[in-house]
């Protein structure tokens, strides 16, 4: 089963890949503008400057993004009257995909649809899920490939915060 799901991960983020993948620390990553749950657009450079942004890419059928985006929302809570945002990208499913998915979770932290996975493809996102985390001055300080942990994430939002 694990292989199966190996193969239909890779051919589902197979469009997710991109000759611009390559982000650098220290860069500003591309901007974005994408529609929220309530299908409000949301311009990710305008909206929150000055304020540590956390983009995760994520997907109903991503065996970590679950748990993973539960971990976080301590976090969110914790540190979001100090200007923490956390943006919950979910990449090629539909707005009910996401919102049944979001709604079982009981995460407050807003989720916007890369429903053609074209931001998935700019940010180079080869895997769900991927985080993004941005400084105040909306430059790159960490990409995370993969499942974090809720303490790892605390630690490098509390050095920017």
């Amino acid at each position: 089963m694990s292989i199966l799901f190996v193969v239909f991960s890779l051919t589902i983020l197979n469009g997710c890949q991109s000759e611009h993948s390559a982000l650098t620390k220290g860069e500003p990553p591309p901007a974005f503008q994408l529609q929220d749950l309530n299908g409000d657009r949301v311009n990710v450079t305008k909206d929150f400057a000055g304020k540590v942004v956390v983009i995760r890419f994520w997907a109903d059928w991503c065996p970590f993004c679950k748990s993973e985006m539960q971990s976080i929302e301590p976090v969110y809570q914790a540190y979001r009257s100090k200007g923490l945002v956390i943006l919950a990208v979910n990449v090629r499913q539909d707005r009910e995909t996401a919102s049944a998915f979001i709604d079982e979770l009981n995460i407050s932290y807003p989720v916007l649809l890369d429903q053609e996975g074209a931001v998935a493809r700019e940010y180079g996102v080869i895997g769900l899920p991927t985080t993004f985390i941005l400084d105040r001055d909306g430059r790159l300080h960490t990409r995370i490939i993969g499942e974090s942990t809720a303490e790892l994430f605390a630690r490098i939002v509390d050095a920017l915060i």
